[in-house]
């Protein structure tokens, strides 16, 4: 599916595309990955925007699925992989 990596503020957010699944990434500076989170179909910016101020960061990547269960597992497998700080333990 599609991928896109935009600045991580407003203006970059509400460039992003809301029509499917997607999971998130919020990389600082150094590309080094803070957040990683999934939002529905229709709620990729409200989602992502929440995170502003709250996170740090520089940029955000979104891939876009087909299903948020595809998104579910990709979000599983890549904070497992890269324990981002912002994440909590358990998910």
């Amino acid at each position: 599916m599609g991928k896109k990596k935009v600045e991580y503020n407003k203006e970059g957010v509400g460039q992003l595309p809301n029509k499917k699944p997607v999971l998130y990434q919020i990389k600082n500076r150094n590309g080094s990955l803070n957040y990683a989170g999934i939002a529905s179909r229709s709620n990729v910016k409200k989602t992502i925007s929440a995170h502003l101020g709250k996170i740090p960061g520089s940029k955000v990547e979104i891939e876009q699925f087909s299903s948020i269960k595809d998104a579910e597992k990709k979000e599983a497998n890549v904070i497992k992989r890269n324990k981002p700080p912002y994440n909590k333990e358990g998910k």
